[in-house]
């Protein structure tokens, strides 16, 4: 990492012509990863990365530079080079430097870049191992456990000085079952900020099985019906459903702009009364949890909606000056090759009262969606697509058979408005997000819901 004098040599380039707003971003990262396919390593090693990135922001103007090569004097010319390409604003004058604050979330005993790659080897061949020979159907096993860790530091204008180090690790477990030319597949991929001992400790035969069980399920169904219908949501990951149609509209990336169907409607209600709403970058060890944001400025337990109303908006420093509002300590980014912008950390729904089973047993007729797959939104509209990966019938009450090829259909504010039923049973599930800053840890999650509504795309009878 630099010093603070050569950091500051840095804003006073970027600051000689009329930018209001400068930051220095430093990152020094390294990570370690194995991969494996039916038994055999396909790709395994090590990698460590550095760079720097300067914005400059004149108004609602901003230009981005970064370079790899962290030369003073190369990075000097850099900022020169953009303090002559930005336009507008009112030339401000740099603040004193504040005292250095380092910040971690990282809850780390084994640090992950100290285990062999052979280990990450023995662990995920003895899930292969167990996978391929646990029915004829299982034609595939693929795994990986890939551990990062990030320093980055943040020097602006206002005298901001910060350093925050985060360190993660993720497992990824997926079998795939092949019955008359048909796949499908069962997944698990668990992701956390704690070290090593996550992997020793994780059940990693029992959440094989399960991946094999659900592929062979899956393998095995009908297919879904088609039409309008009362769906169930479980636990976890079938967040993320709120995290692509509604939290990506809540982010200043689109509203700043007008851009998103939640513009100018804080204060409003925009969920069921049932609904309450949070993305919170605090919780301790959870995958997308950190201390300090790619801005400088520290996280949020940021309520969104509260009882259906919305309450926040997730905004940046760009965001802020399009909203005139203060940055809610939300701005993210890949690595220094992308300028920063608004993005979630741990959003999910809040838990409500009703025993998950009592949900299942008032539902006459539906699916019960257990695995969720990808899918597209458009936030101006919030119009979503999202395919299923496992669920079952409902019918009078109790589940039933299994059933492939469910996409559900719809906007995401209706959604939110059809919720009739949110269960006690919150639980969150580990992605990566992607978006204008790039690829970021991401966790979602939800208790059992139930919409009262929603177009299922399936086969008609």
């Amino acid at each position: 990492m630099f010093n603070d004098s050569d950091c500051l040599k840095i804003l006073d380039c970027a600051m000689s012509t009329t930018a209001d707003f400068a930051e220095v971003f430093q990152e020094v990262r390294e990570s370690k990863s194995v991969s494996m396919l039916n038994g055999q390593v396909i790709r395994a090693g090590t990698s460590y990365d550095s760079g720097t990135g300067i914005r400059l922001i004149a108004g609602t103007n901003c230009v981005y530079v970064y370079s790899s090569d962290n030369d003073i004097d190369v990075l000097l010319k850099l900022a020169r080079d953009a303090a002559s390409a930005v336009k507008g604003g009112n030339k401000t004058q740099i603040e004193e430097l504040k005292e250095l604050c380092k910040t971690s979330k990282a809850r780390v005993q084994i640090d992950p870049m100290t285990v062999s790659k052979g280990d990450y080897y023995e662990f995920l061949k003895q899930a292969s191992d167990y996978a391929l020979g646990y029915d004829p159907l299982i034609t595939q096993f693929a795994g990986s456990i890939a551990s990062g860790k990030r320093t980055s530091k943040v020097i602006n204008t206002r005298g901001v000085n910060t350093e925050d180090t985060t360190q993660r690790i993720r497992l990824s477990l997926e079998t795939i079952a092949t019955k008359d030319g048909e796949k499908q597949s069962g997944r698990v991929a668990p992701g956390t900020m704690r070290g090593y001992e996550f992997i020793n400790e994780y059940p990693v035969l029992d959440k094989t099985k399960e991946c094999c069980d659900t592929a062979l399920r899956m393998v095995n169904a009908g297919y879904a019906p088609s039409g309008k219908m009362a769906v169930v949501l479980s636990n976890g990951f079938g967040g993320v459903i709120f995290h692509e149609a509604c939290g990506h509209a809540l982010e200043a990336t689109s509203v700043g702009i007008k851009n998103s169907y939640f513009t100018d409607m804080l204060g409003q209600k925009i969920a069921s009364n049932l609904v309450s709403a949070r993305d919170n970058a605090h919780i301790d060890g959870e995958w997308g949890s950190y201390a300090t944001d790619d801005e400088g400025n520290p996280s949020s337990d940021l309520l969104l909606i509260e009882n259906g109303i919305l309450k926040n908006y997730l905004v940046d420093e760009l965001g802020s000056r399009r909203m005139n509002c203060k940055p809610t300590g939300c701005s993210r980014r890949q690595d220094y090759s992308y300028s920063p912008t608004s993005r979630m950390s741990n959003t999910y729904i809040c838990n409500g009262e009703s025993n998950p089973k009592d949900i299942i047993s008032a539902t006459e007729y539906g699916i019960y969606c257990t695995q969720m797959g990808g899918g597209s939104v458009d936030t101006s509209t919030g119009d979503f697509n999202f395919a299923v990966n496992e669920a079952f019938m409902i019918r009078n009450g109790k589940i039933a058979e299994p059933v492939r090829g469910a996409t559900l259909i719809g906007k995401g504010q209706e959604i939110l408005k059809n919720i009739d039923m949110v269960g006690n049973d919150l639980e969150m599930s580990a992605g990566m997000c992607g978006s204008m800053s790039g690829s970021v840890p991401v966790t979602v999650g939800q208790p059992t819901i139930r919409v009262s509504s929603i177009l299922v795309g399936g086969r008609e009878a």
